[in-house]
């Protein structure tokens, strides 16, 4: 019997010749959620769209809202619905292929990826957006950085983007100087 969750899979051309996937490349992919589903409130978006054996996401998932079924290559699955935007399968990944993605916050989103570098930034902090080529897309702010051993201690950071930016913005370059220009809304506190 076949798995009901396993889909051929293209590889993406972007991401064998440049070695970042486009937006187009995410356009079918399971495990991202629609723009009414983000517009909701914080929910993970999976990147991952490479048949490789992986799972920690799923087993990382206390709601279920991933699902990579019985072949272990499959591509994980999001069940949006299910999702909290707790980010356990953002720090389980160990791809750092999965967002989580927060646009019901007016003209600002947040955007929460996995950090594995030192020094952490800190909340408030400027930050310069990158997308997923590393190319600038422009001012950020950090608004929550976190760090704990139900997050396999891997660091969670999230920075607040124009709302644009949400399916865009996937990393940020911090600034050795302090006086970037501000983000053009006002500033969102943490949740």
């Amino acid at each position: 019997m076949s798995d009901p969750l396993s889909k051929p899979v293209l590889l993406s051309q972007s991401l064998s010749t440049k070695g970042y996937l486009l937006p187009e490349d995410l356009a079918q992919a399971s495990g991202v959620p629609s723009a009414q589903r983000r517009q909701q409130g914080p929910v993970a978006v999976f990147e991952c769209v490479q048949e490789i054996p992986c799972n920690p996401c799923e087993q990382a998932c206390e709601e279920g809202a991933v699902r990579v079924g019985e072949r272990i290559t499959t591509c994980p699955e999001l069940v949006a619905e299910a999702c909290t935007g707790c980010a356990k399968c953002v720090a389980a990944c160990p791809g750092q292929a999965v967002f989580v993605v927060d646009e019901s916050r007016g003209e600002l989103a947040h955007v929460t990826m996995p950090y594995e570098f030192l020094p952490l930034p800190k909340k408030g902090q400027r930050v310069t957006a990158l997308d997923r080529s590393g190319m600038v897309l422009g001012p950020a702010e950090i608004v929550r950085v976190r760090c704990s051993k139900t997050m396999d201690a891997t660091a969670t950071v999230t920075m607040a983007v124009p709302r644009d930016w949400a399916m865009l913005a996937r990393f940020f370059r911090m600034d050795r100087d302090q006086e970037s220009p501000p983000l053009p809304s006002t500033r969102e506190s943490e949740q």
